[in-house]
C-alpha cells in the first residue's frame, strides 16, 4: 500500500520531485527510472530509452516470449541481462509515439509514455485480450468508463507493473480481487531488461525464448489465449 500512494502521489503532483531523486526512488521501488520520470511529468534522458530497432522484429520478440511460463521467463531475463551492452549513437529524438493520435489526458500520456518507454508500438504489443483500437483508443483519451478496470489489468502485466502500483498512477480504485488478464508483471520485466538490447540482440534472445518454451512454429500467429497470469507466484 505505501508504494502504491507514494506512485499516486508524484503522478498527482507532477514535476514537483526532481529528477534526481526519482532516479534514486525508482531503485528503491524496483521500477525503471524511465518509468517514474514519465509518471511525474519529467523528459526521460535517451540514455535511459531503447535503441532505434527494427519493429517488427520487437514484435515477434514479445511473441515468441509470451508462450514462456514463470521458470522460463526467470531464465530468460537472466539471458537477457547477460547479454553485453553494445554501443549505439544516441537517438536524437525520442521513439515515436506508439498510438495513432496524441495523448490528451493525463494518464493516456503516461501510458503511451510507458509501452514507448521499452521501445513497442501498439502492433508490437503482445496480445492481450484487447482490440488494437482498444489500445489506440487508451494512449488517446483515458476518460471515465466501466472498462477501465479490465484493461488496466491487461496492460499492467506486459509492461512489468504490477497491478495495484498502475492502478495507483491512473488513480483508479484497486480491489484485491482483481487479477491479471493474461499475463502478470514477470512478462514485462523481461520487456524491461530488453531496452538496451538492439535488433540483433533481440533475434538471438527470441531464439532463446523458443528454446525455453519448446514453442512450434507453425507459420502463422497464434496468440496466447491463456497466459500464465494464473500461476504467478506472487498471487495468492
Amino acid at each position: 500500500m505505501e508504494r502504491a500512494i507514494i506512485l499516486g502521489s508524484l503522478a498527482a503532483r507532477r514535476t514537483e520531485t526532481a529528477p534526481q531523486r526519482l532516479i534514486g526512488l525508482a531503485a528503491e521501488l524496483d521500477i525503471p527510472a524511465a518509468d517514474l520520470l514519465v509518471v511525474a511529468g519529467h523528459p526521460v534522458p535517451a540514455e535511459l530509452l531503447p535503441p532505434d530497432r527494427d519493429a517488427r522484429v520487437m514484435g515477434r520478440f514479445a511473441y515468441c516470449v509470451s508462450y514462456c511460463d514463470h521458470l522460463q521467463l526467470a531464465a530468460l531475463e537472466a539471458f537477457v541481462r547477460s547479454l553485453p551492452r553494445v554501443a549505439t549513437p544516441e537517438p536524437s529524438v525520442q521513439p515515436a509515439w506508439p498510438g495513432r493520435r496524441p495523448a490528451e489526458t493525463r494518464f493516456a500520456a503516461v501510458l503511451g509514455a510507458l509501452i514507448r518507454n521499452r521501445g513497442f508500438g501498439i502492433r508490437e504489443l503482445p496480445f492481450m485480450g484487447l482490440s488494437l483500437s482498444t489500445l489506440h483508443g487508451m494512449v488517446w483519451r483515458w476518460d471515465a468508463s466501466p472498462h477501465r478496470r479490465q484493461q488496466l489489468s491487461a496492460v499492467a502485466g506486459p509492461l512489468g507493473w504490477t497491478l495495484p502500483d498502475l492502478f495507483a498512477v491512473a488513480d483508479e480504485p484497486y480491489a484485491e480481487e482483481l487479477r491479471p488478464m493474461l499475463h502478470c508483471h514477470h512478462l514485462g520485466r523481461v520487456f524491461a531488461a530488453t531496452v538496451p538490447l538492439t535488433t540483433a540482440q533481440l533475434i538471438e534472445a527470441a531464439k532463446e525464448a523458443d528454446r525455453l518454451s519448446g514453442r512450434e512454429d507453425h507459420g502463422a500467429w497464434q496468440p496466447v489465449s491463456q497466459g500464465f497470469a494464473e500461476e504467478c507466484p506472487d498471487l495468492p
